[in-house]
C-alpha cells in the first residue's frame, strides 16, 4: 500500500497516471535495485512515500542519495517511492529481501496499486545466474528484455529497431523433450511471478534483464541502466562517441560503503 510522505505535497503527490514506474527485482547481484540507485541519484528524484508492506525484511538507515550534512540523517526504509513529475517517472526502490512465502502477495498488491494509481506501463530491472544460461543464451549480449503482450503491441516495433533480444525460453525437460518451451530466469527474484501475472491482468510491463554472477556488481548496474537509457532516455549521452557511458551517472553517496572499509595496513 502507497503511504504518501508529507513533504511531498500530500495527495498530489500520489496522481502518477500516465506515469512509468521502475521497480528493481530483487535479484542475483541486486543489480536492478543497484540501477534504480543511479537513476534515482542522477536525476535527483523527490521522495513522494512509502509502500508499506508486510512482505518485505523490515529495515531502516540513513538517506542513501545525501548530498549534505543537512540531509544525510534522512531516514529511509524497505521500501521508498520516488517522482519526477517532468518525466513522468515514479520509481519505487526496494532495499531489503522478500519474507519467505511473500512473493505472491507482494505481486497482487504491487498490481493493484498500479491500476490504483494508473500507471501507463511498469518497468521491471532484473538479471539472473549468468552459469545457468544454455547454449543459445550465450551468443551474443548479456542483456535481455521482456514484454507483456499489451506493451508489445505499443513498443515491440521499437525493441527491433534497437536490436534488442528477447529473452528465450528453455526447455522445460531438457534431453527428454526439447520442443516445449518455458519461460526460466533462475536468480531473478520475483521476475517471473510479476510478468506473468502483469500478462494475464493486461498490465502493460517490460522486464530489463542482465545475466550476472555474484560480486563486484557495480559495472552489471551501469549496463542495465544503459540500457534502460538506450529505451527511455532518461538522461542525454554526452558525447555519441563515447565508450565510457558511465560518466553520465552520478553514483549515490551509499555507494563508498557497498564493500566496507578497506584492508587495515597493519596486516602487511
Amino acid at each position: 500500500m502507497f503511504v504518501p510522505c508529507d513533504r511531498g505535497g500530500g495527495s498530489a503527490s500520489s496522481d502518477f497516471k500516465g506515469f512509468t514506474l521502475l521497480v528493481p527485482a530483487v535479484s542475483v547481484g541486486n543489480v536492478g535495485q543497484l540501477a534504480t540507485d543511479l537513476v534515482i541519484s542522477t536525476l535527483n528524484m523527490t521522495k513522494v512515500g512509502y509502500f508499506y508492506t508486510d512482505c518485505l525484511v523490515p529495515m531502516v538507515g540513513n538517506n542513501p542519495y545525501a548530498t549534505a550534512e543537512e540531509n544525510s540523517m534522512e531516514l529511509s526504509i524497505n521500501a521508498e517511492v520516488y517522482s519526477l513529475p517532468s518525466k513522468k517517472l515514479v520509481v519505487l526502490q526496494i532495499r531489503s529481501p522478500f519474507i519467505k512465502n511473500k512473493y505472491r502477495p507482494f505481486c497482487q498488491t504491487l498490481l493493484s496499486w498500479v491500476k490504483s494509481c494508473k500507471c501507463a506501463r511498469v518497468v521491471l530491472l532484473s538479471s539472473s545466474h549468468a552459469y545457468q544460461r544454455d547454449d543459445e543464451q550465450l551468443l551474443g549480449t548479456p542483456l535481455r528484455y521482456l514484454l507483456t503482450p499489451d506493451l508489445e503491441k505499443a513498443v515491440g516495433g521499437l525493441m527491433q529497431e534497437l536490436n534488442w533480444k528477447e529473452m528465450e525460453k528453455v526447455a522445460a525437460y531438457p534431453g527428454i523433450n526439447d520442443t516445449e518451451k518455458v519461460l526460466h530466469i533462475p536468480g531473478g527474484g520475483i521476475t517471473k511471478l510479476l510478468f506473468t501475472e502483469s500478462c494475464s491482468k493486461g498490465i502493460q510491463m517490460a522486464v530489463l534483464l542482465k545475466f550476472c554472477s555474484e560480486g563486484d556488481n557495480i559495472p552489471d548496474a551501469f549496463a542495465l541502466v544503459n540500457y534502460l537509457n538506450e529505451w527511455l532516455q532518461l538522461v542525454k549521452s554526452e558525447s555519441n562517441n563515447s565508450t565510457d557511458t558511465s560518466s553520465q551517472w552520478k553514483i549515490p553517496s551509499s555507494w563508498r560503503l557497498l564493500f566496507g572499509n578497506g584492508l587495515p595496513p597493519a596486516l602487511f
